[in-house]
């Protein structure tokens, strides 16, 4: 059984393109169900074939996630897991049936995401070079980087110095599903780029590590990572006195929330962000009803 679950794992990682975190996610979850299902559980017998998981089992599965005290939210992920695994099987062969046909997913309510104000985000992108430190660039830049681009983290961190245009004002990005896109760059993003890269970046490289290509680099010459850039972020965020949560995909969200509020089309952040369906980027619509309702009202021969 751990077999066939590594074939999926790799045909996730190589013909899906999936992320390594979300190979891990996948290898998490499907690890649970291999040892429930395996061992045994609740007084019921384990299996040594993934043709005998039966409906009565994976219900077993899921009540078992839920006396282990995860969330809705997690448990629908954990399910969501294992339903890709059995459709994979399926499509494989490896099976006749699908267990997971009728297995159901807790209802979770869609939460909105919570954007920082223009007013916050300003305070917050210009915190970092009040330092004028090599790092204090680094960190500006990575934030005029995000709100710009709306790029996730990930996406951030793993650009390399060559991925950023400065003449032709853009930058490329590889995203989810090793999909390369293009995004535009206004004129003051550009500009703290090309200083970080000229007075920044070159302080930050070390004599042991001269061929490192990274855009963004740690303390030590390396690319720098997302729980570099979590704690960063917090310490700006804290500094500017910013007292709403804050995580790395809040800039992301802001992003997206201030263009469409600005008159942005959907479409156009739909493809800014890099979702491969409209509908994950209808999310962000509710800050738009306001300007939409001021839109009818001025354009309504009878409004």
């Amino acid at each position: 059984m751990e077999e066939t679950l590594q074939v999926f794992l790799d045909h996730l990682s190589v013909e899906k393109g999936a992320s390594p975190h979300t190979v891990a996610a996948y290898r998490n979850d499907l690890g649970q169900l291999l040892e429930i299902t395996r061992d045994g559980h609740r007084g019921a017998l384990g299996v040594d074939d993934w043709a005998r998981v039966s409906p009565n089992l994976l219900s077993d599965y899921v009540v078992t996630l839920h006396e282990r005290g995860y969330s809705n939210t997690t448990v629908a992920r954990k399910i969501a897991s294992v339903k890709s695994f059995f459709n994979f099987l399926l499509e494989e062969g490896e099976i006749r049936e699908d267990p997971t046909e009728n297995l159901s997913s807790p209802r979770i309510g869609r939460s909105l995401p919570k954007p920082l104000s223009e007013e916050d985000m300003q305070r917050l992108i210009e915190e970092p070079f009040k330092s004028g430190t090599p790092e204090g660039l680094r960190d500006g830049a990575m934030l005029e980087v995000l709100y710009a681009s709306g790029l996730r983290v990930s996406e951030m961190i793993n650009l390399n110095v060559r991925d950023v245009n400065i003449d032709e004002q853009y930058l490329r990005c590889m995203g989810k599903g090793s999909k390369e896109r293009i995004v535009p760059l206004y004129d003051r993003v550009v500009d703290v780029v090309q200083d970080y890269v000229t007075n920044g970046r070159p302080e930050l490289i070390v004599p042991s590590n001269l061929n490192e290509q990274a855009l963004f680099l740690n303390r030590r010459g390396d690319r720098l990572t997302r729980q570099g850039f979590w704690l960063i972020l917090k310490g700006h965020a804290r500094n500017a006195g910013i007292v709403q949560t804050i995580t790395p995909h809040t800039l992301r969200h802001s992003f997206a929330t201030h263009l469409l509020a600005g008159g942005a089309s959907l479409r156009n952040v739909q493809e800014f962000l890099g979702h491969a369906s409209i509908a994950t980027t209808q999310i962000y619509t509710h800050v738009t009803s306001e300007r939409i309702m001021e839109e009818y009202d001025r354009a309504h021969p009878r409004a």
